[in-house]
C-alpha cells in the first residue's frame, strides 16, 4: 500500500493566502479558484454556511463569492448538491498525475490531504488573519482509492453523479484521472468500520506537519519512522539527505516547496502505517 501526502487548498500561489482556522477550532480547506469550474464559492456549504464571505474577506476582495471554485478533492456529502450514487472523489492531471502514475499509485492506496492554515478572527465585521500568527501545514482529510478512472475513457453514461466535478471541464487530456473513494476504509490492523474518505474539521496538534518552533510552514516535524534508510526508498521528492534531520522521538523534514503529491510505500515503512492508523482511528 502507498501513502500519498497530497497538497490541496489555498496557499500563497493558489488563492494567495492560507485557509482559515476559526476561533472555535474549526477549519476549512478553501478550494482554489478555477475559471472553468461550474461551481461557485457561494454554492458550496460548510455545515450549512457558504465559504464565499470567508474567501472575500481573507483575500481582500480579490476573490468573490461568485467566483468559480475547484472543489477537489470533494470529500463531504453536504458540501454541494448531489445526484444519487455520489462518492467522494479526487481529480488529478498534468505532471502531478504523471508522478502518481510513475509511483504506481492505484486502487487501495491512501491519500492524506494537507494544506496551509492560519488562525482568523472577526474584526470590524469581517474575517481577518490573527495578527502575529504564522501559517502552518496541517492534514485535513483522507481518501482511499476504490477505483481509478481515466476521464477520457469514460463513456457519456458512466459516473453520471460525478459530472459536476471540475475535471470533466478540462477537455481531452490523457492524464486526466479520477480517484473514487472506497465505501469503507481498508487498512491492515484496523477492524473498525470507517468511511473510505472524509475530513478532520477540527484543528489539533496531531494533524500539524509544521514543527511548533518552525519559522516556515515547510519545516516539518514527523514521526521518526519516516526517516529514509539505505534499503528503502524515501518519500518522493525528498531523496536528498540534507532534507532530513534525526531527532530523539521524531525527525525533521525540509519539505519540497514544489510538487503536489509525495508518495511513500508503506510496505517499507510499517511504523508510518502505525501513525496513519492512529490518525484515522482517534476521534475527531
Amino acid at each position: 500500500m502507498r501513502l500519498i501526502l497530497s497538497r490541496k487548498g489555498f496557499d500563497s500561489s493558489a488563492g494567495g493566502c492560507p485557509s482559515p482556522v476559526f476561533p472555535d477550532g474549526t477549519r476549512f480547506a478553501l478550494p482554489i479558484p478555477d475559471a472553468r469550474s461550474r461551481i461557485r464559492y457561494r454554492h458550496i456549504r460548510v455545515k450549512g454556511r457558504s465559504p464565499g464571505p470567508w474567501v472575500r474577506d481573507l483575500t481582500g476582495g480579490r476573490i468573490s463569492p461568485s467566483d468559480r471554485a475547484h472543489l477537489d478533492p470533494d470529500l463531504a456529502m453536504d458540501s454541494y448538491p448531489r445526484q444519487a450514487g455520489w462518492r467522494p472523489v479526487l481529480g488529478q492531471t498534468g505532471s502531478a498525475q504523471g508522478h502518481l502514475t510513475n509511483q504506481g499509485v492505484q486502487a487501495g492506496d491512501l491519500f492524506l490531504f494537507f494544506g496551509l492554515f492560519r488562525p482568523v478572527e472577526r474584526h470590524q465585521r469581517r474575517w481577518r488573519f490573527v495578527p502575529g500568527t504564522r501559517p502552518y501545514h496541517a492534514l485535513w482529510g483522507w481518501l482511499q482509492a476504490g477505483a481509478v478512472h481515466r476521464v477520457d475513457d469514460l463513456g457519456d453514461d458512466r459516473l453520471p453523479w460525478a459530472r459536476y466535478h471540475p475535471h470533466f471541464e478540462l477537455g481531452p487530456d490523457s492524464r486526466n484521472t479520477l480517484y473514487v473513494a472506497r465505501d469503507e476504509l481498508s487498512l491492515p490492523g484496523v477492524d473498525a468500520c470507517l468511511p473510505g474518505a472524509g475530513v478532520w474539521p477540527l484543528d489539533a496538534a496531531r494533524f500539524r506537519l509544521t514543527a511548533p518552533d518552525a519559522r516556515l510552514p515547510t519545516q516539518w516535524r514527523l514521526p521518526a519512522d519516516f526517516l529514509p534508510g539505505a534499503d528503502r526508498p524515501p518519500l518522493s521528492y525528498h531523496s536528498q539527505p540534507d532534507r532530513w534531520t534525526t531527532g530523539e522521538a521524531d525527525c525533521r523534514l525540509r519539505c519540497a516547496a514544489r510538487g503536489q503529491e509525495f508518495v511513500l510505500d508503506l510496505d517499507d515503512y510499517p511504523g508510518v502505517l502505525d501513525w496513519v492508523r492512529s490518525l484515522l482511528t482517534q476521534p475527531s
